[in-house]
């Protein structure tokens, strides 16, 4: 294994930023568990482990992390010719299968977990605004545990994606969670089409909600509303989501 430099700890630690993961075309990932899933999907490009070829400080210098796991990797984003062919796919499978589209995804956390549910619930296309977290994130790419190896996430003018879905399959189901959709639990769901998810402060954005075709509400458990939070957490609401639409196919 290489022996780590001083030049290659800086390289590393500036990959927390994403103008650095998009000048370089690099991103890091930490733990044994998460390197190893990326690595049957990303080309590796630098490999550390304390004991091995870093020391604890070193190791320490260079992670996100307020308890560093011991390991850490440094892989390549996908090339732009790459992105482009699995945008194409994921144009041609949206009305074929199951598609999760984020709509302002601000918390790296709750991307990284919305990112490891789709991939407990075999959805593997994950298409999102422009304004959503970085998929490369470090803190993304550590709550993934590496279902990012699984799933395709791919960034897009979100209505313009939608508007074109609708104009190629006419009679897709594009799914949202708004306040005045119909009852989850009740309302008829398929197995295929656009479930679209929206920002944890402002919800699905007015561009957006203008192409739901089927809107979706999770009850809650008292039917009070004033007994209860205004809303759910968007990765549980996803959860939630993705399991009642697995649950009836």
């Amino acid at each position: 294994m290489e022996k780590i430099s001083k030049a290659q700890i800086k390289l590393i630690r500036s990959l927390q930023q994403k103008k650095f993961r998009d000048e370089t075309g690099l991103f890091v990932a930490e733990g044994e568990k998460c390197v190893e899933e990326l690595r049957k999907a990303f080309e590796l490009v630098h490999l550390y482990r304390e004991g091995e070829n870093a020391s604890r400080t070193e190791i320490e210098q260079m992670s996100g992390l307020k308890t560093p796991q011991g390991v850490i990797a440094v892989f390549k984003k996908p090339s732009c010719s790459e992105a482009v062919l699995q945008q194409q796919q994921s144009y041609s499978d949206s009305g074929k299968q199951l598609t999760l589209a984020l709509d302002g995804i601000q918390d790296p956390g709750n991307l990284g977990t919305i990112i490891r549910t789709c991939d407990w619930f075999g959805v593997h296309t994950i298409v999102c605004s422009q304004d959503t977290a970085d998929c490369y994130n470090p803190k993304v790419v550590q709550a993934t545990m590496g279902a990012l190896a699984r799933v395709q996430l791919r960034y897009t003018n979100l209505p313009e994606w939608l508007s074109d879905i609708k104009h190629h399959t006419s009679d897709i189901a594009i799914y949202g969670t708004l306040l005045e959709g119909g009852n989850l639990y009740t309302k008829p769901l398929a197995q295929e089409g656009v479930i679209v998810m929206g920002n944890e402060g402002n919800g699905i954005s007015p561009a957006v909600r203008k192409l739901i075709t089927q809107a979706i509400l999770i009850p809650p458990y008292k039917k009070e509303a004033s007994e209860v939070i205004e809303s759910l957490n968007v990765s549980i609401a996803t959860a939630i989501v993705l399991a009642e639409f697995r649950r009836r196919g």
